[in-house]
């Protein structure tokens, strides 16, 4: 069971503005980025479902996080049907996001009270996603299907959307700034928040800077 409502889940990712969006098998390491990004004062993280057996690693670090960042919200990511859906559900996921719109996984998340964040990449996707209860719609991949312009654009005859832009963020001044003053409710920031060498590495203080800086842009524009 989640141990944050959806509502907590939206009003986070609302007042925050920024959530990372990573993977990586390794459980270690996917626990010292959650913890560098909660350092940096992320209080909602995408873990998402790419490699085999990423439920097992989300599992472990869903319950190594409630002890170790109690204020972190912990969802799943690149969900694409309802099944994987149910089963980090009973993993006690907080939220959900895909990269495209399945109404079966309305479904369960609902009935669930869960949060589900689909992926568009039209306005007659945005729609129908809000139709079927999205509060925060996740417009994917937002680079490509036009950018700042294009929130901009949807966001004028449609004032009420709420949306979450992924794919071509970054923690820059001028990227985060032209998103915001876009309209975007929020940010998901994936590779551009966990550079290669950092990982390698294991420079976790520059993910907690990335994560700092991320922030205080996107509070200046919110």
């Amino acid at each position: 069971m989640s141990r944050f409502s959806r509502l907590e889940v939206y009003n986070a990712m609302i007042e925050t503005g920024v959530v990372p969006v990573f993977y990586h098998a390794n459980v270690e390491t996917a626990k010292q980025v959650v913890k560098a990004c909660y350092e940096g004062g992320i209080r909602v993280f995408e873990f998402t479902n790419r490699g085999d057996f990423a439920q097992d690693v989300f599992s472990e670090l869903n319950r190594w996080a409630e002890k170790e960042c109690p204020e972190m919200i912990l969802g799943v990511g690149s969900i694409v049907d309802a099944p994987t859906a149910a089963l980090y559900i009973q993993l006690g996921t907080n939220f959900v996001v895909g990269p495209l719109l399945n109404p079966d996984i309305f479904k369960v998340c609902n009935r669930r009270q869960i949060a589900y964040s689909p992926g568009c990449a039209t306005t007659t996707e945005i729609g129908w996603a809000q139709e079927l209860g999205a509060e925060i719609v996740k417009v994917f991949p937002g680079g490509n299907v036009g950018g700042p312009s294009f929130v901009k654009n949807i966001v004028g005859p449609m004032p009420w959307s709420k949306i979450m832009v992924t794919g071509g963020v970054e923690p820059t001044e001028d990227n985060l700034s032209a998103w915001f003053e876009a309209g975007v409710a929020c940010v998901g920031m994936g590779s551009n928040l966990f550079p290669k060498e950092a990982i390698k590495n294991e420079d976790w203080y520059k993910i907690t800077e990335l994560s700092k800086l991320s922030l205080s842009i996107a509070k200046k524009y919110k």
